[in-house]
Formats: C-alpha cells, sequence, structure tokens
C-alpha cells in the first residue's frame, strides 16, 4: 500500500523531466496517487504528453491545458477534473514566471512587477479558489517557493518579492480554509538544476556553492522536493497547515559557510 492510494488531484507545473513538479508527480505516483497533469503552451504539452505514461497505467487519466492567469482555462480544466474524478484531495501549484530579474530591484517596471506578482504569487490563489469546491471533504494544496523570499539572492528581485506574497498568501488560505479541512502548505525548495532556474544570471555558481556549505552537502535534488509533497500531501501531515517547509540540505540555517569552504 501507498500512503496516497486513492488520492486524485491536479498537479501545476510540469515543463520537463527536470522540473520540480515532475519530481512531485513521480514521487506521488509512487505512493498511489491519480492526478492530472496541466501544461501551459505548446512545448510544455509536449514534454507532459511524453513523460506522463511513464509514471503507470491509469496514474494520469488527464491531461490538460491551463494558463493560472485566465479564468477561461481555470474552468475549462476544473469542468474536465469535476467530470474525470468527481472530487479531488489535492492540488500541487509549481508555477511562476517573472521579469524584471537582472539590475537594480529599485528600477523594476510596474509592468514588470505586476506579471511576476500575478502569475507566481495570484495564480496559486486562483488554484485553491478553483479547488475548493472539488473538496467537499478537505484536502491539502502545495506550493513550491523559495528562500529568495526572505534574503536576497542576486538576479531574483521580482521572483523573490513574488515569493514573499507567495507565502503569506499560503498563511492567509490557511486560516481561510482550515474549517473546511483544506491544509494550505509550501516547500521552500533549494538551488535545484531545473530549466527555468539556470535563466537566472550567476545560477550556476549560486548551485555549487549551497551543496557545498548546506549541512547535508549536497544541492537539492527533485525527488527530495517530491518526497515531502507526498508527505504534505498525504495523511500523515493531517495537523499540518500554513507552513512552509524547508527542503534544502539545510542551506536555511547557515550564516555563514565554515572556515575553508568557499
Amino acid at each position: 500500500m501507498g500512503l496516497l492510494d486513492g488520492k486524485k488531484g491536479i498537479i501545476y507545473g510540469v515543463r520537463n523531466e527536470r522540473s520540480i513538479a515532475w519530481g512531485c508527480a513521480q514521487s506521488l505516483a509512487r505512493e498511489g496517487a491519480t492526478f492530472a497533469l496541466t501544461f501551459f503552451g505548446e512545448r510544455e504539452e509536449k514534454e507532459v504528453r511524453k513523460l506522463a505514461p511513464t509514471l503507470g497505467e491509469g496514474v494520469v487519466p488527464l491531461i490538460h491545458g491551463c494558463d493560472l492567469t485566465k479564468q477561461e482555462d481555470i474552468d475549462a480544466l476544473h469542468e474536465q477534473v469535476r467530470a474525470t474524478f468527481g472530487a479531488i484531495d489535492f492540488i500541487v501549484h509549481s508555477v511562476a514566471f517573472a521579469k524584471g530579474l537582472s539590475g537594480r530591484y529599485v528600477d523594476v517596471s510596474a509592468d514588470d512587477f505586476n506579471i511576476s506578482m500575478l502569475s507566481s504569487a495570484y495564480t496559486y490563489v486562483a488554484a485553491v479558489k478553483a479547488a475548493e469546491p472539488l473538496m467537499p471533504e478537505g484536502g491539502a494544496a502545495v506550493t513550491l517557493t523559495y528562500i529568495g523570499s526572505e534574503r536576497v539572492i542576486p538576479n531574483y528581485n521580482t521572483a523573490g518579492v513574488a515569493k514573499a506574497a507567495l507565502e503569506s498568501s499560503v498563511r492567509y488560505l490557511a486560516h481561510d480554509l482550515g474549517p473546511k479541512g483544506i491544509r494550505v502548505n509550501a516547500i521552500s525548495a533549494g538551488a535545484t538544476m531545473t530549466l527555468s532556474a539556470r535563466g537566472i544570471a550567476g545560477f550556476t555558481d549560486m548551485y555549487r556553492f549551497s551543496g557545498e556549505v548546506a549541512p547535508l552537502r549536497h544541492p537539492t535534488t527533485i525527488d527530495e522536493v517530491g518526497d515531502a509533497c507526498a508527505f504534505l500531501v498525504s495523511n500523515l501531515s493531517r495537523g499540518v497547515t500554513g507552513d512552509i517547509l524547508f527542503v534544502d540540505s539545510g542551506y536555511h540555517i547557515v550564516g555563514l559557510p565554515s572556515r575553508g569552504e568557499s
């Protein structure tokens, strides 16, 4: 038996085999969950349709496009989810997009700020709101964040501010939905070698550094994040809500690297 036998849900944000959402999908499938996978565009759709069968027969009965910034997309997805699953038990949100990453944060434009906040923070609110009617018996909503929400990370700028808003949203959503038995949490993953992360200037050095100075002495992997996600979706975490779970080899506790480390 798996931790998630009989659990049904939605996973947003699988882009390719290196994405954190794919690590979550693999862990949830291994533990017995079935779920819908969403894609954003044509490129993502090709990757999702290629990867989904590797999870096992019947694990992904629905693959559907969804731009969480568009209400019509959200409505169309959830109409299909209701028809396929009836009720659901979880959602996993691994969606983010930010502009204005380079240069000084003080120079960010209003357009870049608004796009970053809408894509990286409000999409979680939209996903949870849409899932609420499909969780009559309660459920779990998990999102992905990063330590750039609370510390300055070079070339992260608007993404960090959006992650701070996302984490605050976790707490407010947890308060709103707790009486319905819906738990709302986030995983703060360490530097992970994903396609989007590699688009951040200097990320390779950041990735190497975090692996060298973190207490566990290795960078974060998508399967580590996936297993933490499986815990937060499962009944083992039934008393946990409004929380940020760090999965970063302990990097978040370090103030300065030990002597002799770079």
